[in-house]
């Protein structure tokens, strides 16, 4: 044992003086050139080359880098029963776990029958003593292997369907937002004067909850996919990248839910626009330049913000013969500064209204009648969609939603009296939901109470309706008090605005005595003279 040691020692006295002579003979840069020139002459005859893509580039990140990481998150997920070693993580207030590839593990790929393998390579970052801007510790990137012969689709497809399913990942997990706007900008000290306010938007409300015919929302929702999925489109028409869709149908019958139910569809902010807010056309375009793309624009009962009768309808106002002042651009109805229905044409299908892309405006209304036939063409609000009192596929939904019944659940008897008294009945979905709430302990009594609230609407016809149903006359009642509020402001507006006309009228009046005057006295010296 101890002669195994001492030529165990001498071996290594004896490799330790050939790498101090190679190391003198045989200098840096000599070796340098040798393996570089070896590993060129390596690869030539190799069938595979190699890329690397590291975390940061010179001093910015790498934006490849960051959707690389974030694709094979996915595709690690995808592989989790098949793969050798995973990194999980889970971010704060997440219930998701996020799979990813372990330090210095191989992950392998396929895109149209190509194999493909990524190594992710994390090495110890060499300590600097001074540095314009913090570096991580550890060197981290990956290292992607590919067939020569699938270079190309390597370098172009391949990568270009990496970062379209990055952004759509960011899309899917990113916080949405509910905005509004305020008059003098927002509240939050860090954003001073900005004009909109944001809380998180957390509203459950789905097309698979909506209570509307099938048949309608699924062609809602087929819109709705062509539009987000129809940039190339856009882009070949020479048309802005935006939608319009105008809601109108009686108070209750699922308004902001459909627009709830549409920005959970498509993973959009809502921009919910005060109208009542915007004091000028101007205002309302800056509105609209700080809204972000992939958003839904929102302005809920139009009808009662501001003025947008139909025009032919007030002309007969106008008698022949008489000349009325014209209104600049920037007044309305409110008085000087006002948003105008010009102004809000422009908002909607003008040249401002394309300064983003992928943006849909949502207008909704009780009374279409009163909106302006300008207001309602196609390019502005390009789909109407009518919702109903509740018919008998959307009590149908409305049962599975409150009191877990299906159709097969009830008997012959009740579905045909269901579908028989729905429609004559005229209940709006907020209706049927507050009887099915009431009573949703217990589903006998609630589908009872439900079906003889029907009869009793059915009998009673529209007027009782109106008459008898507590929940639709608090609505319109609601609605009218709503109305009567904006209405309040609008005056209070014009109030202000005459003020101001009645005073520059006095001044004027003013200096018309004073220049009456002083010709007067002109006179009077000339006539003594």
């Amino acid at each position: 044992m101890r002669e195994f040691w001492t030529s165990l020692a001498s071996l290594m006295g004896v490799l330790a003086f050939c790498q101090g002579l190679l190391t003198t003979i045989f200098p840096p840069s000599f070796r340098y050139t040798f393996f570089k020139i070896f590993n060129r002459f390596s690869n030539y005859f190799s069938s595979y080359c190699y890329f690397d893509i590291t975390e940061i580039d010179g001093v910015n990140t790498n934006e490849l880098y960051n959707a690389v990481q974030l694709y094979l998150s996915s595709t690690a997920a995808a592989t989790a029963a098949s793969a050798g070693r995973l990194s999980l993580t889970r971010s704060l207030n997440s219930s998701a776990v996020t799979f990813g590839l372990a330090h210095n593990d191989t992950l392998f790929d396929t895109f149209k029958g190509v194999a493909i393998q990524w190594e992710h390579i994390v090495t110890e970052r060499p300590s600097q003593s001074f540095s314009w801007r913090p570096v991580p510790d550890e060197k981290r990137g990956f290292s992607l292997r590919v067939k020569k012969s699938a270079k190309d689709l390597v370098l172009g497809p391949y990568l270009d369907h990496i970062m379209d399913r990055a952004g759509e990942i960011r899309r899917l997990n990113q916080d949405r937002y509910l905005y509004t706007n305020s008059r003098g900008g927002s509240m939050d000290s860090s954003r001073p004067g900005h004009p909109w306010e944001a809380v998180p938007f957390k509203h459950p409300s789905t097309f698979e909850t909506l209570a509307i015919d099938p048949w309608r929302k699924a062609e809602i929702m087929a819109d709705l996919k062509e539009f987000s999925n129809g940039e190339s489109f856009y882009r070949a028409t020479g048309r802005a990248w935006k939608r319009g869709y105008l809601l109108y149908g009686p108070p209750g019958t699922g308004k902001s839910s459909m627009i709830a139910a549409m920005a959970n569809y498509l993973n959009y902010d809502i921009y919910d626009l005060e109208i009542t807010e915007v004091s000028s056309n101007s205002e309302l375009r800056k509105l609209l330049m700080k809204t972000t793309s992939k958003s839904i624009i929102v302005i809920e009962d139009i009808d009662c913000s501001i003025d947008l009768s139909d025009r032919q309808k007030d002309r007969h106002k106008h008698r022949p013969g008489l000349h009325h002042s014209l209104p600049s651009s920037d007044d309305g109805p409110s008085g000087p500064g006002s948003v105008t229905l010009s102004g809000l044409l422009n908002f909607t299908d003008g040249l401002w209204s394309c300064c983003g892309s992928e943006r849909i405006f949502v207008f909704t209304t009780n009374h279409v009648e009163r909106l302006d036939p300008a207001l309602l063409r196609c390019g502005r609000m390009d789909m109407h969609i009518h919702l109903r009192e509740c018919s008998f596929e959307a009590l149908k939904i409305l049962l599975r939603n409150y009191v877990g019944l299906e159709e097969e659940d009830l008997d012959l008897e009740t579905v045909a009296e269901f579908e028989t008294v729905v429609e004559k009945a005229g209940m709006t979905p907020a209706d049927v939901s507050e009887v099915l709430i009431r009573h949703r302990r217990d589903r006998i009594k609630a589908v009872m109470e439900l079906l003889l609230e029907l009869k009793r609407r059915a009998e009673g016809g529209k007027g009782g309706r109106r008459g008898g149903g507590r929940v639709s006359s608090f609505e319109d009642q609601e609605e009218e008090e709503k109305r009567e509020l904006e209405m309040m402001h609008i005056n209070n507006n014009i109030a202000n605005g005459d003020d101001q006309q009645k005073n520059e009228e006095k001044e004027k009046e003013g200096n018309v005595v004073l220049l009456h005057d002083e010709f007067y006295s002109n006179e009077n010296d000339k006539k003594s003279n």
